[in-house]
């Protein structure tokens, strides 16, 4: 029931003041809510948007992002080179002052097993996030 659109970004979470936005796509979503749920404990408030497509980009979501927090958080299953973090690595750069953390796999080969364990090894899980995200703000 979960409404899609080709090309336009869903805010799934927003506190009422955000200091940090997580910007998430694919399967890592839920991990980015449980963590921004983390978070809001700890007094840290976020907004968590899904990108459900990345080309196109959803650019105008983008900047209404840019212009509520300073800092950005890109969490996604896949390389950050060339992949969704550097989408919106680009854009951002281009367009607004904000300060940006690309999480997800750093230049490496992957690695085989379970997809649970994966998303652990490579801190993609919500401990995982929420842990990257307040190192990041601090």
């Amino acid at each position: 029931e979960t409404p899609f659109t080709i090309g336009k970004a869903l805010t799934l979470w927003e506190s009422e003041k955000p200091r940090v936005a997580i910007l998430t796509s694919g399967s890592v979503t839920h991990n980015a809510l449980l963590a921004s749920r983390a978070l809001a404990t700890q007094g840290i408030e976020s907004i968590v948007v899904s990108f459900t497509t990345i080309k196109p980009l959803d650019t105008s979501a983008l900047s209404a992002i840019a212009g509520k927090v300073s800092r950005v958080v890109t969490v996604e299953e896949h390389q950050v080179m060339g992949g969704f973090g550097s989408a919106v690595a680009e854009y951002l750069s281009e367009n607004h002052h904000v300060q940006i953390l690309r999480l997800g796999l750093q230049d490496e080969f992957g690695q085989s097993g379970e997809p649970d364990e994966l998303i652990a090894h490579y801190k993609l899980d919500a401990v995982g996030i929420a842990e990257a995200v307040r190192t990041f703000i601090q």
